[in-house]
């Protein structure tokens, strides 16, 4: 378990983390959202004990990461910002090195670079030196020290910076399959990333805690949620009769799309194809909404600004 206490830091008069409490356990995948500069990094940094809290505490499985910081970190596996490596070493001598730095038993130091290289499809570049990797492959190397030594936590800031599409598919796919029995945190701003691998989200801005919930319930929060977006022909007229119905609580026409919000809890794609089929309308596309996470996202984090 992840315990935050209070967790403030300040910097002079800047309070770049607010009173921050909370807790996480086995098998959640928690999505640390924010806006630039909102307290996220110094936060995972104050979890696993690079930085001194100017007030308050994390335990990492019940240790005090102030009071026995090292016993702390021997849980944790960490990807900072940036995946500082030694550009000199190859990737199979770094990983070697970070796994006996970690106190992996000699005779089985080998086996667990290779665990991660494979993990990480490492293998084409593993005599390659650092320096020489692209962004992509350097986030990749960030992420095989991370988990060699297959610890129970897993923190990791922007995990997936600089992937290609197909690399974040793979980097997605390995946390879903560690998930079940560590905890996870990213930290990130890539709101799909949320939806595809977490199943939490804490939303903070200037610091402070504005929203802790599960990816379906902050959705659910979206004024889009469960509403019915259709192309069809004449939209303004489709737009004044499906306002006439009951289950329409608003018409929304931008840029040839038309959107219908509903009054109620249910019935209003039953009763929006119903009148699709009564009058005979063209419709092109049409779906029905689950919900936007990037605008709950700006209202959140926007209220707060205001």
């Amino acid at each position: 378990m992840i315990e935050a206490k209070s967790l403030c830091k300040r910097y002079g008069n800047f309070t770049a983390v607010d009173d921050l409490s909370f807790t996480v356990e086995a098998g959640q995948v928690l999505g640390f959202l924010g806006p630039n500069g909102a307290g996220k990094s110094t936060t995972m940094k104050m979890l696993t004990g690079f930085l001194i809290p100017t007030s308050g505490t994390a335990l990492i499985n019940g240790i005090d990461v102030i009071e026995n910081s090292v016993a702390a970190r021997k849980h944790i596996g960490y990807l900072p910002e940036g995946a500082p490596s030694y550009g000199e070493m190859t990737v199979r001598q770094f990983l070697t090195f970070i796994a006996r730095a970690r106190l992996i038993n000699r005779q089985d130091v080998a086996g667990h670079v290779d665990m991660a290289i494979d993990k990480l499809n490492l293998a084409a570049v593993a005599r390659q030196p650092i320096e020489t990797l692209s962004k992509g492959f350097n986030r990749r190397v960030g992420l095989a020290q991370a988990i060699i030594h297959d610890p129970q936590i897993l923190i990791l800031d922007e995990p997936t910076d600089g992937l290609d599409p197909n690399q974040k598919h793979e980097v997605r796919h390995l946390i879903q399959d560690m998930a079940h029995d560590k905890i996870i945190v990213i930290s990130t701003h890539i709101l799909e990333e949320v939806e595809a691998v977490c199943n939490r989200v804490m939303i903070i801005s200037d610091g402070k805690l504005l929203a802790d919930d599960t990816p379906r319930g902050l959705i659910s929060r979206s004024r889009f949620h469960n509403s019915v977006s259709m192309v069809v022909d004449e939209p303004e007229k489709v737009a004044s009769v499906l306002s006439e119905l009951p289950q329409v609580a608003k018409a929304e026409l931008n840029e040839g799309e038309l959107t219908l919000f509903p009054a109620g809890e249910n019935g209003l794609f039953e009763a929006i194809t119903t009148a699709i089929a009564n009058n005979k309308w063209q419709v092109s596309a049409m779906r029905l909404e689950v919900g936007r996470l990037d605008e709950v996202f700006r209202s959140i984090t926007g209220k707060e600004a205001a």
